[in-house]
């Protein structure tokens, strides 16, 4: 795109979170010239997610605001605004406070919280998702008050690990027969469930949420008729697409709410684009399309629709995105990192014993690496995404050996 082009060029990012942030970041980063405004439903300074359930949470910072100037960097910041829809015809976006133009818009609103049916409104039931809902459950820890979480996925992991951390009693219930069911396979999963009883949180699997009784304390009933006293409760059942604001506007959706993005990040609409947790995007690695609710993604997609946008070329960023998907979790005193997508993978090879401190799994597929889980085994996790990368195939035999590296199990 040519400079006098860019400058008559306003892009309109909806969602100031982590991927909204990095698209106004990395179009800067690239001389982009035209006007960008940023636009978030939270009052808040931009901030990052990921300490809201550890340092925040805990007290031990005020908040995650991203270091970023946006005055120097030439961004207009709108935030406490509601985008309520998308005319792209008009190439504008409806809010809380009139329409507003775009030349291009980048859809960045990420992922909001399912909420436990029955519960909206009941006090003392919390979701934890904002920096608002962190402040919240801040006082309820510093008085280590009876904790129960509804669901054993990786935010109830991570609050319960917070609230043991600052005395709480901790009870998580868990629908499934063990904690992530959703996310990874029985075998990885459940040595993790022994996490829980030896941090003093105890575990309910199989078990139901009926109701939610408000009182001092408040009661969980579940469905087989146990009652637990719960000062609070916080529901970590996962997340769905921030995407109800562009019903009618003729974007292309998948049946789960996400929009279905291109290779380039690009969607159905002329000169719209989406990244972060609310698009999915087809992956050539995998054969099929991902939709990646974690940091990392937020962080790396936003690089591909800035290079798209200015018609940079010539580098990694614009080729197709296709990265292979990262996330961390801190949990129980350990440190869990997967990469990769294991869903087509037709070997488990296991590094070291799942009842110790440290271990990792490798999902192979005619051999060659398509994921890995690495628990307190950074090194393995950065070895085996570089294998991932590369499709570098290994010796199932010596990959199997936690004491040989990754890199030196290549067949």
């Amino acid at each position: 795109m040519s400079e006098q082009k860019q400058a008559e060029q306003h892009v309109v990012i909806v969602g100031a979170g982590m991927a909204g942030v990095q698209t106004a970041v990395a179009l800067r980063e690239r001389g982009f010239t035209g006007p960008v405004t940023l636009i978030g439903a939270e009052p808040h300074q931009p901030y990052d997610r990921p300490p809201l359930s550890k340092a925040v949470l805990l007290g031990k910072a005020e908040g995650s605001a991203f270091e970023i100037d946006f005055e120097e960097l030439g961004v207009e910041l709108r935030l406490g605004l509601d985008v309520t829809g998308l005319r792209a015809d008009d190439h504008e976006i409806d809010t809380e406070a009139g329409p507003v133009g775009y030349d291009v818009l980048v859809v960045a609103t990420g992922a909001q919280p399912i909420t436990l049916p029955g519960t909206e409104g009941v006090p003392g039931v919390h979701l934890l998702r904002t920096l608002d809902d962190a402040v919240r459950l801040g006082p309820v820890l510093e008085r280590r008050h009876s904790v129960v979480v509804v669901g054993a996925g990786w935010i109830g992991a991570e609050f319960a690990t917070a609230a043991r951390e600052a005395g709480c009693a901790v009870t998580v219930v868990e629908a499934a027969d063990r904690p992530l069911a959703g996310a990874l396979p029985a075998e990885v999963t459940t040595p993790m469930a022994e996490w829980y009883g030896e941090n003093g949180a105890e575990l309910l699997t199989h078990a139901r949420v009926r109701t939610v009784e408000p009182g001092t304390p408040g009661t969980v009933v579940l469905d087989d008729g146990r009652e637990l006293p719960a000062d609070a409760v916080v529901v970590g059942i996962g997340a769905v697409p921030a995407t109800g604001w562009l019903t009618g506007s003729g974007i292309a959706l998948d049946p789960g709410g996400a929009v279905t993005a291109d290779e380039r990040l690009r969607t159905s609409l002329p000169d719209v684009y989406a990244v972060g947790d609310c698009a999915s995007f087809p992956s050539a690695r995998y054969g099929r399309r991902l939709l990646v609710h974690h940091w990392d993604n937020a962080l790396q997609g936003p690089r591909t629709v800035a290079a798209t946008i200015t018609g940079a070329g010539g580098d990694a960023d614009s080729g197709p995105y296709d990265p292979v998907p990262y996330f961390w979790s801190e949990q129980f005193g350990r440190f869990v990192q997967y990469a990769g997508h294991h869903a087509d993978a037709d070997e488990l090879v296991r590094r070291g014993d799942p009842a110790e401190k440290t271990w990792s799994v490798l999902w192979l597929r005619a051999g060659v690496p398509v994921a890995l889980l690495a628990v307190g085994r950074p090194r393995d996790l950065a070895q085996g995404r570089r294998l991932i990368e590369a499709a570098t195939a290994v010796d199932p035999v010596r990959a199997a050996d936690p004491s040989v590296p990754l890199k030196a199990a290549v067949a």
